[in-house]
């Protein structure tokens, strides 16, 4: 939904060939104004049992020209979406799995060739796989056990930044794009960073 400067909304997606959409989550713009989010089962009470749930996955969707497209249907629970400073790659997370998946972007938008990043699921601290931003030298930060973990162009874990709470989402701030914003449970945090981020 869009908030328009008149105070109006504009539904953007609501439904998928007909059907209601689960409770899409994150998005990402890519540089032509096309749109990409996340739509896993989250904001449903039973998730995949839900009688609410009308779509029998939990999708990637492109929006684009007015178009919605399902571009990707084989994860469990897509959460966190990001593309790579050239936009050749797409990386998306999946919450249940706690997994990081990174597609190739074809030139009509959709992606293939999909590539496992990085597994976290043999982590024993709390949190699972959330927002993702990424850095002008390619380094993935993504919410994840234990906090955000940093991670090189090659799925290499560089490091986990630990703030007071497990963060959920993450932004890139302040004019020079050096700060790192964490949304967590009861607090906003900052991070001052030496590689500045891209910006939406």
């Amino acid at each position: 939904m869009r908030l328009e400067k008149d105070g109006k909304r504009t539904v953007l997606a609501g439904r998928y060939e007909g059907k209601r959409l689960n409770s899409p989550n994150d998005l990402v713009y890519k540089s032509d104004g096309s749109l990409y989010f996340t739509d896993p089962p989250f904001g449903l009470r039973k998730l995949a049992d839900d009688p609410k749930k009308e779509l029998p996955y939990a999708g990637v969707f492109l929006l684009a020209k007015g178009k919605l497209q399902l571009i990707i249907k084989d994860l469990q629970a897509p959460n966190g979406i990001a593309f790579s400073p050239d936009e050749k790659y797409l990386y998306v997370n999946d919450s249940f799995t706690k997994k990081y998946w990174r597609y190739e972007v074809q030139p009509d938008g959709t992606v293939a060739n999909a590539k496992l990043f990085m597994d976290m699921s043999s982590s024993k601290e709390d949190g699972v796989p959330d927002g993702i931003k990424i850095d002008q030298k390619e380094n993935l930060y993504g919410a994840g056990p234990g906090g955000v973990w940093v991670l090189s162009p090659e799925g290499k874990h560089l490091g986990t930044i630990k703030p007071p709470e497990n963060p959920a989402n993450l932004a890139w701030g302040d004019d020079d794009a050096k700060t790192l914003y964490f949304t967590a449970v009861t607090g906003l945090y900052r991070l001052h960073v030496n590689i500045p981020g891209i910006r939406p």
